[in-house]
């Protein structure tokens, strides 16, 4: 669902309204939540991840080899904006533009001129308004992405958390479920600002190579090292070490 959404998204750009309130970029929506996807993410996430984690196994060293995910997909997340950032500057440039010639015998004096500086990087050149044209990958794509493959990954751990209780007689925490339904929540509204994103502000192939990057991440993360063992750096897959108590009733039927 996520990748058609990416994929073909931006279609319908052709038929959304520009005056919709979700067309103006500076809606509550884009400020409170786009600008901070990262810090809501880790909050939430990572709060369910310590809540259900003791609750499960009363280990504070599981707990926190738990949570080292959260760690290490900010750590990606960190590093991938430094590259990008580091290769926009070196394939865009700085454009300032001058006032045109008014010349009533030239067309070419409809558009206005513009002086290159090269010594400007993105951040510079737009704080200093002006123009930087290059090539580029959408970054709250990217980040959007990637928190909605975290926190189904996360997530889905929850319904053996409820298996495990209910073999014990026991109901789960109130805060847990109420963790888990913000998380929930949180999910509906990525999807909700990558849908207006791609709708109302259509970037192709900017937000396209953004969602990949961040299919990658979650694929080289969740896929590739969190399965392999502890002694090899890993800190598992969500629910490893959790359940076992079940696992083996269940193994034993």
């Amino acid at each position: 669902m996520l990748s058609g959404l990416v994929l073909f998204g931006p279609v319908l750009s052709f038929w959304v309204s520009k005056y919709s309130i979700f067309a103006n970029g500076n809606h509550y929506l884009y400020r409170k939540f786009l600008r901070s996807t990262w810090g809501w993410t880790c909050i939430l996430t990572g709060s369910f991840i310590i809540l259900l984690s003791f609750s499960a196994c009363r280990s504070i060293s599981l707990t926190l080899r738990h949570l080292s995910r959260i760690g290490l997909a900010g750590l990606l997340w960190w590093g991938c904006r430094r590259l990008l950032t580091l290769l926009e500057d070196a394939a865009g440039a700085c454009y300032e533009p001058l006032a045109p010639v008014q010349d009533t015998q030239s067309s070419a004096s409809a558009q206005p001129l513009l002086l290159l500086h090269e010594d400007q990087t993105k951040a510079s050149c737009l704080k200093a308004n002006m123009m930087w044209r290059g090539y580029e990958v959408s970054q709250e794509t990217l980040i959007l992405c990637l928190s909605c493959l975290l926190l189904v990954e996360e997530l889905s751990v929850f319904g053996r958390h409820l298996a495990q209780e209910k073999h014990f007689h026991r109901s789960p925490s109130a805060p847990l479920r109420v963790l888990f339904l913000l998380c929930v929540v949180l999910l509906f509204i990525w999807m909700v600002l990558l849908l207006c994103l791609l709708a109302y502000f259509p970037a192709w192939p900017s937000q396209q190579l953004g969602g990949a990057l961040g299919y990658l991440g979650w694929r080289s993360l969740y896929q590739g090292w969190y399965r392999l063992t502890p002694s090899e750096g890993s800190p598992g897959l969500p629910g490893e070490g959790l359940f076992t108590s079940t696992d083996s009733d269940k193994h034993s039927q």
